[in-house]
């Protein structure tokens, strides 16, 4: 069985990341950002997209695209919103964001399961970078882009960073060089195929679209010390599918050698309980410091590498009870590195 890419960020909290925080709940709620959604065409089919900018405008986009086993809802998610949705953090603090669903993910195109793969998915991305940066969904250009993936699409936004070099920064989150291949294993043991979920009965999924098992979840990206039943029960009702032929080219980004070419600013953020990427015992994120010591030597002196461990968290930092501080630890990432 092969071996999925579940890539693998130094943080140190100061009183204004927790400022921000709070500044970006309050803003969600007075100063809504505008949102459209269409879609953007490739090769294969169309794309379902969703740009939000927030009020008075915004120079840099953040470019969001889920990982294997979730879709556009784990950036937008709709629980209790002023903790757990990362697009109106980031809307609020003054970036642009633009979701992302990639090719037989969410409401984008699913064409047949085994022609899908992270190369694919990289072009794709690299077309939706430079057409942000001309005009995308009727928007401005946008001076600066930053993509941002989970998991499988931290390792497509290195793939077409280190081939095209045309983002301003990458926030790779769910991905280290520390995978736990055991743990790893005991994750993809809990996938099915989709036509067999009764989530997605009736969809005409070919068999080769995968899924996790129903219940397996908590086991494969939570914690039960940091997450709300409410919000488990929610992402079991809006999980995703994805296909195996997504994972052999894209496990290269997870390699030594490939990250070490990318020039734009890096930020790595992994849960402290990730079961995937924390190594034996969870050594490696003992800490943000532990992490950054473990990444340094995969990465060029040009991408300013910054790393930070969410504590407590699982696989999906975004759900965690304590995602917060997560927002508010990008939030500073980008305004001091990036800009918006």
């Amino acid at each position: 069985m092969r071996v999925s890419i579940w890539a693998r960020v130094i943080f140190t909290a100061i009183i204004m990341c927790g400022f921000a925080t709070g500044v970006a709940a309050a803003d969600n709620e007075s100063a809504p950002a505008d949102c459209r959604s269409f879609p953007f065409a490739v090769p294969q089919g169309e794309l379902a997209a969703t740009l939000c900018t927030p009020a008075g405008g915004a120079r840099t986009v953040m470019v969001l695209m889920s990982g294997s086993n979730f879709n556009g809802t784990y950036w937008d998610f709709s629980y209790q919103p002023q903790t757990y949705n990362f697009r109106r953090a980031m809307n609020a603090a003054g970036y642009a964001t633009l979701v992302v669903d990639r090719l037989g993910n969410g409401t984008s195109t699913h064409p047949p399961s085994e022609t899908l793969s992270a190369t694919a998915t990289a072009q794709n991305l690299h077309d939706i970078v430079q057409a942000a940066k001309h005009g995308i969904g009727g928007a401005a250009p946008f001076g600066k882009v930053v993509t941002v993936g989970h998991s499988l699409t931290s390792g497509t936004s290195i793939m077409e960073a280190t081939q095209y070099h045309d983002v301003d920064g990458l926030l790779l989150t769910g991905y280290s060089h520390a995978v736990n291949v055991p743990e790893t294993l005991s994750v993809i043991a809990t996938y099915h195929s989709a036509a067999d979920d009764p989530e997605f009965a009736g969809r005409g999924l070919d068999p080769g679209y995968l899924t996790s098992r129903p219940g397996t979840r908590m086991h494969d990206f939570y914690d039960p010390g940091d997450v709300d039943p409410a919000v488990l029960a929610l992402d079991e009702r809006q999980k995703e599918v994805f296909s195996l032929t997504e994972y052999p080219d894209g496990m290269l980004s997870t390699l030594p050698g490939m990250s070490n070419f990318l020039t734009a600013p890096v930020m790595i953020v992994v849960g402290g309980r990730d079961r995937m990427l924390c190594g034996i015992d969870y050594a490696t994120c003992a800490s943000s410091a532990t992490l950054q010591a473990e990444e340094a030597p995969f990465f060029a002196p040009e991408a300013r590498l910054r790393s930070f461990v969410l504590p407590g968290s699982g696989h999906a930092v975004n759900l965690a009870r304590n995602t917060a501080d997560y927002q508010a630890a990008v939030v500073d990432w980008a305004n001091s590195t990036i800009g918006n």
